[in-house]
């Protein structure tokens, strides 16, 4: 089938993805370093290091919100609500084993295809804003601390649950990453912008 090379991401939408994945790995490293996984940079750089990512990473997800309602961009993550999100998985699963022909063709106005767009909604409604918010609590202890004694280690403890599913989410993307045409095409989209689309397949003439 044949293809046409067209810019499918946008300039901030690039530079947003990269800066994103660099601030969650930074947040995850230093995270489970103050969690006491282990010990890379010490404790005290450690939360240093985290708390000021932390700023850095809500900075870009006000102007990401904005870039995305301005844009329209927001539509791009809105399910299907039909069953392709199981053919979807199943071709994840199985089917590119087997070499069978991806079940969703990508075009311009549609970069995700279902499992793609379920997976990066549920990351943007529900992981982000709850480690957001119990980072945001468990910065400003002192100003609560009063009103629910204790409360600190719920908040260690859904903040650190949250950090687990950062990890899935992690890898689960970096998978999706590597099933493109090669397993570097959808990186190299990524930075330079432009990807090869398929072209529609040509309808056949009727016949009388």
């Amino acid at each position: 089938m044949s293809t046409h090379r067209v810019k499918i991401y946008a300039g901030f939408e690039r530079l947003w993805h990269w800066l994103q994945a660099l601030f969650i790995i930074t947040l995850m490293v230093t995270g489970f370093e103050i969690h006491g996984s282990y010990s890379l940079f010490g404790y005290e750089t450690a939360v240093r290091i985290h708390n000021i990512v932390a700023w850095a990473f809500i900075i870009l997800i006000v102007f990401a919100i904005f870039w995305h309602i301005t844009t329209g961009a927001w539509r791009q993550y809105m399910p299907t609500g039909d069953r392709s999100i199981v053919t979807q998985g199943r071709y994840y699963a199985f089917g590119i084993f087997k070499g069978e022909e991806h079940p969703y063709r990508k075009t311009e106005l549609a970069k995700l295809n279902p499992l793609q767009k379920t997976t990066y909604l549920g990351f943007k409604i529900l992981i982000v804003p709850v480690m957001v918010t119990t980072g945001l609590l468990y910065m400003f202890y002192n100003s609560w601390s009063d009103l629910w004694p204790g409360g600190l280690a719920w908040v260690a403890i859904i903040h650190a649950f949250g950090a687990f599913f950062l990890v899935i989410f992690l890898v689960v993307h970096v998978y999706m990453t590597s099933t493109g045409e090669t397993p570097l095409s959808n990186v190299t989209a990524m930075v330079t912008g432009y990807e090869d689309i398929e072209d529609a397949p040509e309808e056949e003439p009727a016949t009388v």
